[in-house]
């Protein structure tokens, strides 16, 4: 029987590599065999927030009302805000286990700053701007985490570098301290439920995907870094091993990712395309590059002449500038779907530079959630089915290969890792299933 659930999130854990490394990875393999080990389809669109609150309240994007780090708060052409915890109304899995009297300890988790209040303990995710803020459940954990491991790193806040050996470094450093606390915490208090996510594997990926892919156009065979992500998946596995050693043995174990990782071949400049092809209007064209941001906030966007806008990211986001919704709409709400279905076909025509289709998928939010709640884009863009990026830069032409927000080799793929031991599905699983095959295990 199975009386506590321990799940180790490892964020952008790719499922084909852990298959590659296999023979590496003893505990990981060690789960396998006891277990099952499958791929975990991510979200629409599979990025960390809201991926991560998808899985652990059984909700999708959509009816979360979250379709990424920074969201539209309202209507206005400047309103975009990084998403909190307070975006995330749907009761996640410790919330309900709590009502129910079990205890959890929640580490790391995107999407819990600032903390709530639960049963148990939580430890805020990567969004706490840092550790002098109030991140913790109860605010008196703070000392404690001090205690355990000295300064708590949030993340690798400058891991788009050129100093790939400081990438490197921190990874782990923040590594060893997040699974250092899991262990003292597991063993010092009284749970029934456990949870965490770690950053490192995302980090480093973005960081040194070059470095290891021998098909990637930027890749170097010379550089004393190629091996960096295999190093770091054994290191992984050791502390996962680690972790697991200091288990009763009638816990369920659960080890998964919110999405895997794929090269990104360069970057599409949304509102480049869109000015060319006559949606976006500037007052003046920028000087030098200029991030849309700062274009809408230095009044230099024409919205009396502008039908769309993009926002740049590991996907594209796309919103319609509508009258009666917009404050100086231009499309009539009578025009609306036919505006988008015309960009649509337009977008998922694009080309390379060497007029090879790039493989452009666009989604239509409406199509793809149960609910479309808060402010969604009018276009959810995956520019060479996410092997391309969405630049949001206006200046220095509509294609780039490099990345506008620092360096950046990869970009997410749909699918991510789910590991179980015991086994426990035996069938395929999205993302947003995790939620109830927690419950369930209680009932």
């Amino acid at each position: 029987m199975i009386s506590r659930v321990l799940v180790i999130g490892l964020d952008c854990l790719d499922p084909g590599l852990v298959e590659r490394f296999l023979d590496d990875l003893p505990t990981l393999r060690g789960l396998i065999e006891a277990g099952e080990f499958r791929r975990l389809r991510s979200v629409d669109p599979p990025i960390t927030v809201p991926a991560w609150m998808c899985a652990f309240t059984g909700r999708d994007p959509g009816e979360l009302g979250v379709y990424g780090f920074r969201n539209r708060a309202d209507r206005s052409y400047d309103g975009l805000r990084i998403a909190t915890s307070a975006a995330f109304r749907a009761p996640a899995v410790w919330d309900e286990l709590g009502r129910m009297g079990l205890r959890s300890i929640v580490v790391g988790v995107p999407g819990t700053y600032p903390p709530r209040p639960i049963r148990g303990l939580l430890v805020s995710g990567f969004l706490a701007p840092d550790t002098d803020r109030n991140y913790t459940f109860p605010p008196s954990l703070k000392r404690r985490i001090q205690e355990i491991v000295g300064e708590y790193i949030i993340d690798v806040r400058n891991f788009r570098t050129q100093d790939k050996a400081h990438v490197i470094a921190e990874v782990h450093r923040m590594t060893e301290r997040r699974f250092r606390l899991m262990e003292a915490l597991m063993k010092d208090e009284a749970w029934d439920f456990a949870a965490f996510v770690e950053m490192g594997p995302d980090r480093l990926h973005h960081a040194l995907w070059a470095h290891h892919d021998r098909t990637h156009p930027k890749h170097d065979p010379d550089s004393p870094y190629k091996d960096a992500i295999r190093d770091y998946y054994r290191f992984l596995d050791g502390w996962v091993g680690r972790l697991l050693d200091a288990l009763p043995g009638d816990t369920q174990v659960i080890v998964m990712s919110d999405h895997g990782i794929q090269p990104m071949y360069g970057g599409i400049a949304v509102n480049e395309w869109l000015i060319r092809e006559g949606y976006l209007a500037l007052r003046e064209y920028p000087r030098e590059p200029a991030r849309i941001d700062d274009l809408i906030a230095g009044g230099l966007v024409d919205w009396s002449r502008t039908v769309a806008w993009g926002e740049g990211g590991y996907y594209g986001r796309i919103f319609l500038n509508v009258k009666g919704r917009e404050p100086q709409g231009t499309v009539s709400p009578d025009e609306y779907d036919a505006v988008r279905r015309e960009l649509a076909q337009k977008l998922e025509a694009l080309t390379d530079e060497e007029g090879k289709p790039l493989g452009t998928k666009v989604l239509f939010p409406e199509e793809i959630y149960r609910e479309v709640n808060g402010i969604p884009p009018d276009l959810i863009v995956y520019f060479g089915g996410l092997r391309w990026r969405s630049i949001g830069t206006v200046g220095g032409g509509i294609y780039w290969h490099e990345n506008d927000t620092g360096p950046d080799d990869a970009n997410h793929a749909p699918d991510g890792v789910f590991i179980a031991s015991p086994p426990l599905a035996g069938r395929e699983l999205s993302l947003s299933d995790i939620h109830d095959l927690i419950l369930d295990l209680y009932r």
